[in-house]
């Protein structure tokens, strides 16, 4: 029974977090039962393999200057499960999280006993509280990030404003299927009929599976190169300085306060969105204000620094994509910098690929370890026994614990040097909380 923060984390969490068959219907019937708390409200969808969760921090940044009341619900969460459920920034209250939990834990037990496959999992739980916070509420807008693909995630019972389909790569392969077109197909899914899908720089066959989604179901496409587009003016910074132009915003320049090659596309993605809605709304757009937001928004785990002397990175690179990303930044804007990477991997991520395209880059100390994971059934990958694989210009390093490959690395490196910690977000997650303390 759920009597306090504690108990409701651990009602949350011992709920299956799959199940055999894909289906939207127990979300509906789980919301139904609520009375419906994800009805009256304006959404925004967001999918992705990579990139969402930055998406989302921009737009809520942008619409929140601009005068918004704006929620959102990501995943996972890097410090705190609150972070999961915002508004305008700000986590759901211990208070509110235990009220919510407390009025579903009901209906979670009734449906338990009615549906042959069991009730709600624990994704089904996350997303009903946050309706219900967002209903008691009432933002001027919910910016939703998919958990995985699109078609059939629980997230999407919802109709949006606008969709974004922000990448399509390789992850989660067991669930999405391993050919880009099918992976398109499922995040094809969050596109709605007659409304508006912003379309990142997808490879051709994903864009095809896309556009016909969008044909079928009458959607304007807005895609990023055709309908809007975004340079880099000052490459080889960690912080890009971007110009974006689209038919509604002109020539718009500002220097992202988010680190990496790729949230310059992230961000023009993210400006795309704010522009459609706010003129779905018949909103002003004031572009100092966006600019404004812009340079300040945060987000945790995502090349965040957090040393600078020296310079200490942390990137959740959790997948072959994100990874292939980190090392695109590492060869344009760190070519002339030695990087010690301190590396953590979940046993059910591409681990070898992983490691490949980091190795790749003839600047990295590779420095291997292991982290709790987020459960025992997705636990760490054992990376030492890839060691010998992996051929890199520097001898690679195992260690027990990331606190001793960050003691080791201290000791091994020269002050000018960059300390990046990557992998996992789980990892990062651990590193940051200990950080923190």
């Amino acid at each position: 029974m759920v009597t306090d923060y504690k108990s409701a984390l651990a009602f949350i969490h011992g709920r299956p977090r799959f199940k055999k068959r894909p289906t939207l219907e127990r979300m509906k019937l789980f919301l139904a039962r609520l009375g419906h708390p994800e009805q009256g409200l304006k959404y925004l969808h967001i999918t992705g393999t990579n990139g969402k969760g930055s998406v989302v921090a921009m737009t809520q940044a942008m619409l929140t200057s601009s005068g918004l009341t704006v929620g959102t619900f990501t995943s996972p969460f890097i410090t705190r499960f609150n972070e999961r459920i915002a508004i305008d920034g700000q986590p759901i209250s211990d208070t509110d999280l235990v009220k919510f939990v407390q009025q579903v834990e009901p209906v979670v037990q009734a449906l338990d006993q009615e549906l042959s496959e069991g009730g709600p999992t624990e994704f089904e739980i996350d997303l009903a509280v946050a309706m219900l916070y967002f209903q008691a509420s009432q933002p001027d807008v919910v910016i939703l990030e998919v958990g995985i693909g699109g078609k059939w995630d629980s997230t999407n019972v919802i109709v949006p404003e606008v969709a974004v389909i922000v990448t399509v790569g390789y992850d989660h392969m067991a669930i999405l299927g391993d050919t880009l077109t099918a992976i398109a197909e499922h995040k094809a899914g969050i596109i709605k009929k007659q409304r508006p899908t912003i379309v990142g720089q997808l490879v051709p066959a994903a864009m095809a599976v896309v556009k016909a989604t969008a044909e079928v179901k009458k959607s304007q496409l807005i895609t990023l190169g055709n309908d809007f587009t975004v340079e880099n003016l000052n490459p080889g910074a960690l912080f890009a300085h971007i110009k974006f132009n689209s038919p509604d915003l002109h020539n718009f320049q500002v220097r992202l306060n988010l680190a990496g090659e790729y949230q310059i596309t992230n961000a023009a993605i993210a400006i795309q969105l704010v522009l459609t809605f706010l003129r779905r709304q018949h909103l002003t757009v004031q572009p100092s204000v966006l600019k404004s937001a812009l340079a300040k928004v945060t987000w945790p785990g995502r090349l965040e620094v957090v040393n600078d002397e020296p310079l200490m990175l942390l990137d959740g690179a959790h997948n072959l994509p994100g990874i292939q990303a980190l090392t695109k930044t590492i060869q344009d804007d760190l070519s002339n910098y030695d990087i010690y990477l301190l590396i953590g991997i979940l046993a059910d991520k591409q681990a070898e690929l992983m490691l490949g395209e980091l190795a790749s880059l003839p600047n990295v100390h590779f420095y291997l370890t292991q982290f709790k994971g987020p459960s025992a059934k997705r636990p760490s990958a054992d990376l030492g026994v890839l060691i010998e694989q992996i051929n890199t210009r520097y001898p690679v390093k195992e260690v027990t614990s990331w606190q001793l490959g960050l003691s080791q690395i201290t000791q091994d490196m020269s002050a000018n040097d960059v300390i990046i910690m990557t992998g996992s977000l789980y990892f990062i997650s651990e590193i940051r909380n200990f950080l923190e303390s």
